[in-house]
């Protein structure tokens, strides 16, 4: 009898507890295209960081006499029409790009949460105004969307960074207020209520932490994007003003001698895409390691 009830708790048994940190860690660092974008994501952030201990030349100089030379022992990516170190220029466009997306991201996610969980919170006429004007910025593509404030803003980085900001305001605006509407139905935000805490409390202590995972990942996710449509603004003309270093610009001044230096428009266009790509697959790898259905268990 003693061996039948062993059996059974057995099988009754779940999968083995583990703590959170090592769970995260397994997950996450158990893809070799997970660790592959963190890597990337590194060099780029040291590369942004150090940019003048590492980059050979300074990328603003301008020699004609060197202008457009092939890949050589001095000039190993070459040089661009005005005798510039195009390497020099990549480096220091990742900081361009870096400074661009960490800061559109902060200032987009925090307007997003803070006007999300209004909406979410309060329901009423406070959720149809903010959500109505969300969902009129909505009507336009992300990319147009920008498109049209630089446009109408200009050129500068002060401009892109509040184009960008009102262009990525949307998606994190309608993620947390999602989150919010599902978590202030919990049992713990009623007690909180009866208790009589007040309305801001309820929203810092416990609504916004337990929303903050899923935001988490698309942060990540949207760094990309963000680093991509501010290349697209910079090759159209209306993003970073000449002379700063910013890949979408040198991708559009390379454009013009593809056949003869095609290294000028491909070696920043590569950059470009192994940044987007590392994003993307570190908010992959971030969303399957905050997945709450995995919690506790290996």
């Amino acid at each position: 009898m003693a061996s039948v009830t062993d059996n059974s708790k057995t099988m009754v048994e779940g999968p083995p507890r583990v703590g959170e940190w090592r769970r995260f860690r397994r997950v996450f660092f158990g893809r070799p295209v997970v660790m592959f974008g963190t890597v990337i994501i590194l060099l780029f952030i040291i590369c942004a960081i150090f940019a003048p201990l590492i980059a050979p030349h300074n990328p603003f100089t301008t020699d004609l006499s060197k202008n457009l030379q092939r890949p050589s022992s001095e000039h190993l990516l070459g040089t661009d029409q005005l005798g510039r170190d195009s390497l020099s220029r990549i480096i220091y466009g990742a900081r361009t790009s870096l400074l661009i997306g960490f800061t559109v991201v902060a200032i987009a996610s925090a307007a997003g949460m803070l006007l999300g969980t209004l909406a979410g919170f309060y329901g009423g006429w406070v959720y149809n105004v903010i959500m109505r004007l969300i969902d009129a910025l909505m009507a336009f593509p992300m990319i147009l969307l920008a498109l049209v404030v630089a446009g109408a803003l200009g050129e500068g980085m002060r401009n892109v960074l509040i184009a960008l900001s009102i262009a990525m305001l949307p998606v994190y605006t309608r993620l947390m207020c999602g989150q919010v509407l599902s978590v202030k139905e919990n049992d713990y935000i009623l007690a909180s209520r009866a208790s009589g805490a007040r309305d801001w409390r309820i929203m810092l202590r416990h609504i916004m932490p337990n929303c903050f995972p899923p935001l988490i990942v698309l942060i990540t996710m949207m760094l990309g994007m963000v680093i991509l449509t501010e290349s697209v603004l910079s090759f159209m003309g209306i993003g970073i003003v000449p002379p700063t270093p910013a890949w979408g610009s040198m991708v559009n001044e390379g454009r013009l001698y593809l056949r003869s230096h095609p290294i000028l428009s491909f070696a920043p266009g590569l950059v470009l895409m192994l940044a987007v790509f590392a994003f993307n697959m570190v908010g992959d790898g971030l969303r399957d390691a905050l997945d709450p259905r995995l919690r506790g268990a290996l």
